[in-house]
């Protein structure tokens, strides 16, 4: 399976007390799917397999809105390489 990179920064339109406990269910959600992620102050990197990631980013915004937000920003930025790419490819040195 080649892999990609995608982040995800998920923004709610919801009243500002239930911004963080709508993102927490996103990020739980992500979690649950077993996809290797790092979790970031303004976005969560995930890395897998192509349609198994925009899987996640379609089931994040219909968490919103099940949470309650009339409308959801989704900032979605996707590393593609011909022969996969991975995070620790990019940030390992830095760890």
């Amino acid at each position: 399976m080649k892999m990609v990179n995608v982040s995800l920064q998920i923004l709610p339109r919801v009243p500002e007390e239930r911004l963080y406990p709508v993102v927490d269910k996103v990020i739980a959600h992500i979690k649950s799917t077993g996809v290797n992620h790092i979790v970031g102050p303004m976005e969560t990197t995930m890395e897998g397999d192509y349609d198994e990631l925009m899987d996640i980013v379609k089931e994040a915004q219909r968490i919103c809105f099940e949470e309650g937000a009339n409308r959801v920003l989704a900032v979605v930025k996707i590393d593609n390489k011909k022969d996969g790419i991975s995070m620790e490819e990019k940030i390992g040195k830095y760890k």
